[in-house]
């Protein structure tokens, strides 16, 4: 099915059973002892399924190297012996695993951060200290000691962390180094640095051990390096013994997504095929590669020697088992949505998934069969219901789902109609082929009753029957130019000049779905590049030119009660984007508001003692939604074991994280 991704490989002495490489990615879990037995059991789910190569997440050389706080960190003897187990236990499903030595220099979360200069990252509320000649060898000397030690836990290898603006990158980047020592002032001496530490580490750890350096080949931030840098840079890193070269895109502080859903897939690619054209050792292609298909392309077109995934395999542990098995339709896909695993780590909470909420979790959820096998109707096939039947049908129980629609999805089939969340098409693709895949009983264009529900004596009733739109109470609110989100976004007619009431997530979706076109494949990295002023091919500077929006469909307001800033509400990682992207279509916003009424001339309003009307075609209501829960009501008290869940449970602010979440929980309790 996929001959160049399933293919093995041997790099530097070690032997990889194929081309699939599992990023590094934080989950939270590396950060205490005590978690590490559940980390263990996390990669090893990983090589079990399939993955060639597992690179962990971020550990640091030295205290001053932490992200935060006694973060993961790998300086001394004694702390060996819980790699051990991350080891042993990826090792015994037959794969390889490499740590990552990440020093997080001006952008660490704590007040003893060091960096080349002394410069304030804009994502680190510390001002680091500026390191000295001496004190830099010193850093040096522990990335090798890091590396050294990682061999003796059982690492087949390290992953050197050069990119994404972290302490490395900020030496190799005029932006952040300002020095005049050896290790500044010129592209050779701010690249001094990293060569000292892959050839430190090559001459310690000696031939059979990988060395993965993550380069930068897009810093995304004004000051960046030169494309004509970034291939000196990838040269020397060759020459002083590293085993590959993986693509690292893009500063954190960057203003240019370069992860999120809206990002199209594989949209770097063309940068790595430049500088796998400039080295002799393999390179790796990374950035929103989410199906076999895309990686296979990949490497059958030439772009790189191997793929690099995380979160698609934080989704699916199976997902190289499934593409070899011919079964990639039932690939539990990443969609980019960042709300279970980035947005985790940034709360200082243990990463998860969105769709996959046994993720970094599979010690608390095991496969097991459940003891005794129940009858469970299941009513809804949003989000919660079929992340609930779903997981009971897989722990053995016989699942009926009853729809009322003619289609399942709910509320998440409506979010993939919005530009940039079309991958949310691919966990409805996913829920449907798990139906039938599981001999799950799924009736749609049925009306669930009371009366009908307890006809078939089920063992378990699960109300999931999700929202509706909440209607305000303005004067004119029936006039026939107003509609709801859900009207807007299932083919209702709307003209050129519309207002939005709402200001949270769905009022933020629908205004993108109003003022963008959805470009055809063929034209949408193009196109995405074009908007967000990305120029992989280096005309001027890092890779970044003027951005060149395209002109909006619509005239669009959006409109909050509440005074302040709009999106505070929005998720940390992908907030800035929606905002970003907003600002790009021309989005007028108006906070403060109150709505007075609405008639033939428009939206009345009054904002700071002044009246506003906006002679609008349409007004959309995104102003919150109700529970569905009237069926529960009568059930619960006439069943035993009836459960709520989703928005029909809570319905403040439709939330797919939580509704899956909650169905999946309540599965595993049957």
């Amino acid at each position: 099915m996929y001959p160049h991704l399933l293919s093995p490989a041997s790099v530097h002495g070690v032997h990889l059973r194929n081309r699939v490489l599992m990023g590094s990615m934080h989950t939270g879990l590396e950060d205490r002892a005590a978690d590490f037995p559940k980390l263990a059991t996390y990669f090893a789910e990983r090589a079990k399924g399939g993955v060639g190569l597992i690179v962990t997440g971020g550990i640091a050389p030295n205290m001053r190297g932490w992200v935060k706080p006694f973060a993961g960190k790998l300086s001394w003897p004694w702390e060996v012996r819980r790699h051990r187990l991350l080891t042993d236990a990826v090792h015994a499903e037959g794969g390889k695993i490499c740590m990552q030595i990440l020093h997080a220099g001006r952008y660490a979360f704590h007040p003893f951060s060091a960096a080349p200069s002394r410069i304030k990252a804009p994502i680190s509320p510390f001002t680091p200290f500026a390191l000295s000649s001496n004190a830099v060898v010193s850093q040096v000397r522990d990335f090798v000691r890091c590396a050294s030690l990682a061999r003796d836990a059982g690492y087949d290898g390290v992953e050197v962390m050069g990119s994404e603006g972290y302490l490395i990158n900020q030496f190799t980047s005029p932006r952040t180094n300002h020095r005049t020592d050896r290790y500044g002032g010129s592209d050779e001496a701010r690249m001094r640095f990293p060569v000292e530490i892959v050839h430190g580490i090559r001459e310690r750890v000696g031939d059979a051990f990988l060395i993965i350096y993550r380069l930068s080949l897009l810093d995304l931030v004004e000051d960046g390096n030169s494309w004509d840098a970034v291939v000196a840079q990838a040269k020397s890193i060759e020459q002083a013994g590293a085993s590959m070269l993986n693509s690292g895109i893009g500063w954190h502080e960057a203003r240019v997504p370069t992860i999120v859903s809206s990002v199209p897939r594989a949209a770097f690619a063309q940068v790595t095929a430049r500088i796998r054209q400039e080295v002799g050792i393999p390179v790796v292609a990374s950035n929103r590669i989410n199906t076999p298909e895309v990686a296979e392309s990949l490497l059958a077109s030439g772009v790189a020697d191997f793929v690099s995934m995380a979160r698609p395999l934080l989704a699916d542990p199976e997902w190289v088992e499934k593409s070899a098995r011919g079964k990639a339709h039932l690939i539990n896909t990443c969609i980019g949505c960042n709300q279970a695993c980035l947005d985790h780590v940034f709360e200082n909470k243990p990463a998860s998934c969105l769709v996959n909420p046994r993720a970094a979790r599979e010690r608390e959820f095991s496969t097991t069969k459940a003891p005794v096998a129940r009858k469970v109707i299941i009513v809804g096939a949003g989000p919660a219901g079929l992340s609930c039947a779903i997981a009971a049908a897989e722990r053995g129980h016989n699942v009926t789902i009853l729809e009322r629609s003619e289609a399942l999805g709910g509320q998440f089939k409506l979010a993939a109609t919005i530009p940039g969340k079309e991958e949310f098409y691919e966990t409805l693709r996913y829920y449907s082929a798990q139906v039938q895949e599981l001999g799950i009983d799924l009736r749609l264009g049925v009306e669930a009753n009371c009366e009908g529900l307890l006809a078939d004596a089920p063992d378990v009733i699960v109300i999931a029957t999700g929202v509706r739109p909440r209607k305000p109470d303005i004067p004119g609110i029936e006039h026939p130019m107003v509609m709801d989100y859900m009207q807007a976004l299932t083919g209702a007619s709307v003209g050129k000049r519309v207002a939005v009431i709402g200001a949270g997530g769905i009022g933020f979706d629908v205004c993108e779905f109003l003022t963008q076109s959805v470009p055809t494949h063929a034209s949408a990295i193009d196109r995405w590049l074009q908007e967000w002023g990305v120029d992989p091919n280096y005309r001027l500077g890092a890779g970044l030119i003027a951005p060149r929006p395209h002109p909006p469909e619509r005239e669009v307001w959006l409109l909050q009660r509440s005074a302040g800033k709009f999106g505070q509400r929005l998720n940390k990682t992908t907030g800035w984007v929606h905002r970003a992207s907003l600002a790009k279509a021309s989005v007028k916003t108006l906070d403060n508001v109150n709505y007075v009424g609405i008639d033939d001339l428009g939206l009345h309003l009054m904002r700071n003692d002044s009246a506003i009307c906006l002679h609008v075609d349409n007004v959309i209501v995104c102003a919150g939604q109700e529970s569905r829960s009237e069926l529960f009501d009568q059930v619960k008290q006439k069943h035993p074991d009836c459960h709520l869940i989703g928005g029909a449970r809570l319905a403040s602010e439709v939330d797919a994280k939580r509704a899956i979440e909650e169905g999946f929980r309540l599965a595993y309790s049957l």
